[in-house]
């Protein structure tokens, strides 16, 4: 035991390293999200995240935009706790039986205009759970849905550029 606990005391971190910073694309990302809250909402853009089910892995993908490499605040994205306050809804998961009902008061209580982003496979169609008995199936068959984020789970920069695709055609609209 003692040898396993020096051998990780002295060998250092067991972790990966960061990617390297791509401080041209990430102020590139910046400069859009700036720009397409501006033109759609005049404003920063307010996210509610509802887990309808999921297994997690889109949550921690979530996660990690809040964190110092990606810090989504900088963009004007800011997440809230209450629908009655959010711009967008970001929903993950298959849709369940269980939060079909809680899924649509959430996006009811969302005030307009609003728009749904259905995250990962999953929110897409079901994903690996599709044709399971506890699910309704993906986010649109529960509510509208006006953007898909593919992948299981979709990389931060690609929900990023998701978010930026769905202002952009907001404000031309």
């Amino acid at each position: 035991m003692r040898s396993v606990f020096l051998r990780n005391l002295l060998g250092g971190p067991a972790t990966e390293a960061a990617p390297a910073a791509d401080d041209a694309a990430m102020a590139e990302v910046a400069d859009a999200m700036k720009r397409s809250a501006r033109a759609a909402l005049g404003r920063s853009l307010a996210i509610r995240e509802v887990d309808a089910g999921s297994c997690n892995g889109c949550e921690l993908e979530i996660h990690a935009l809040n964190n110092p490499f990606y810090d989504v605040e900088r963009f004007g994205l800011k997440f809230t706790a209450s629908p009655r306050h959010a711009d967008v809804l970001l929903v993950t998961g298959p849709v369940t039986k269980n939060m079909a009902e809680a899924l649509r008061r959430t996006f009811d209580a969302t005030p307009d205009p609003k728009w749904v982003v259905a995250l990962g496979d999953c929110g897409r169609d079901g994903g690996c759970f599709a044709g399971s008995p506890a699910i309704v199936g993906g986010v649109g068959d529960v509510i509208p849905v006006d953007l898909v984020v593919p992948g299981c789970p979709p990389r931060p920069i690609d929900i990023l550029k998701g978010l930026i695709a769905l202002m952009d055609g907001a404000a031309r609209a």
